[in-house]
């Protein structure tokens, strides 16, 4: 499933296959939370940007269209025509995001639907069942997401329980892959280190879960508030605990220059919403750093987004061009954005891994990390 070709320093550089092909880790997963890349990109327009996995939301897909009705229409690649690696969260961040309308208990999370109120009930086995429904390669455990800051007292008791949903995921996820009618018998599951910001806590969870010999793992909860540097803190105290011949992942993160410092600190996949979000917004990733692109002085400049940069928009396109776009509300304004951005991602990692591949990551680190984060 997963094999290391070789590390520098912590940073390692892979290779991880499933039944929809073979990742070259580092990797970003391109968000595409209802089956789909807000902005406009198709599964098509994925393969021409280099998206090597597709992640999509569960919580998400479970209220619109169904899960259910999914599965009957062949599964998720199916339905939105992607034939990559796929992804799918647990339903555990969303549902915890809804702080007003839920209730957690042993058993799972009752909460109401923010589209229209209704009741639903999710805990272990029932987010199993819809990510096995929905056929994705690799499924998430549910978990809880603990807002930070948060007592000791609560992540310790959050974390425990957690870790008992764990045990009954990775039981579920055996008996949904030997159904008859199972979309992806071959669907793996992935478990979640979580303690908010106690180290301890954290050390004790990777533990605990890594005896349960899942085929990866996932460090939650981060990115969710806490300064930077302590999520850095964070990862450096629980990578030490993570199976060596195991993915990991890094749940939510982030700019650039955290994934950078992410590969740095041992990490293998990533995934953020904000590359796309940003770009909807006209604050587009360049290799100078960020520009937006709604400011007057691109009204008449005739350069793509990224002079260092071939992407379709940047081989099309002025930056003139897509500040009128914007300025004018128009959706394709939108659209060669969120192209860029996910592109610009996709090829970061490519460049993260040639530099793995060469022995020169060290250096890659020390001209992009602080670069990638200026404001042009």
């Amino acid at each position: 499933m997963f094999k290391l070709l070789k590390t520098e320093g912590a940073a390692r550089r892979g290779e991880f296959t499933c039944a929809h092909g073979t990742v070259q880790t580092p990797v970003f997963m391109n968000v595409g939370t209802q089956g789909a890349i807000k902005g406009g990109l198709s599964a098509k327009d994925l393969k021409e940007i280099g998206c090597q996995v597709e992640l999509s939301n569960t919580y998400h897909l479970h209220l619109r269209p169904g899960d259910r009705l999914v599965h009957d229409l062949g599964g998720l690649h199916k339905f939105m025509t992607w034939d990559g690696p796929m992804l799918t969260d647990s339903g555990g961040f969303q549902v915890f995001s809804l702080a007003s309308l839920r209730k957690i208990k042993e058993e799972g999370v009752y909460f109401a639907s923010h589209i229209d109120g209704r009741k639903i009930f999710m805990g272990p086995e029932e987010s199993m069942q819809i990510q096995s429904n929905l056929g994705s390669d690799i499924c998430m455990a549910f978990d809880e997401c603990v807002e930070n800051p948060a007592t000791y007292e609560y992540a310790k008791a959050s974390c425990e329980r957690t870790y008992r949903w764990l045990v009954r995921c990775k039981a579920e996820n055996a008996r949904l892959n030997g159904l008859p009618d199972t979309v992806n018998p071959q669907q793996m599951l992935w478990g979640i280190n979580q303690g908010a910001t106690f180290a301890d806590l954290r050390i004790d969870n990777m533990k605990k879960i890594a005896d349960l010999d899942l085929p990866g793992y996932a460090i939650g909860g981060l990115a969710v508030g806490e300064p930077t540097e302590v999520m850095y803190e964070i990862i450096e105290a629980v990578e030490p605990f993570m199976p060596k011949d195991k993915t990991r992942y890094l749940m939510g993160v982030g700019t650039p220059t955290n994934i950078i410092e992410g590969v740095a600190r041992g990490v293998d996949f990533f995934d953020c919403v904000m590359p796309a979000r940003n770009a909807r917004h006209a604050k587009l990733f360049t290799w100078e750093g960020a520009r937006n692109l709604k400011n007057a002085k691109y009204e008449r400049d005739e350069r793509p987004i990224d002079e260092h940069c071939d992407c379709p928009v940047c081989r099309r396109y002025s930056r003139a061009y897509i500040h009128h776009l914007f300025k004018a509300e128009e959706m394709l304004a939108m659209r060669l954005a969120v192209m860029h951005n996910l592109y610009f991602y996709n090829q970061l990692m490519a460049k993260i891994r040639q530099a793995l591949d060469e022995g020169r990551f060290a250096a890659f680190r020390a001209q992009y990390s602080e670069q990638l984060a200026r404001k042009i």
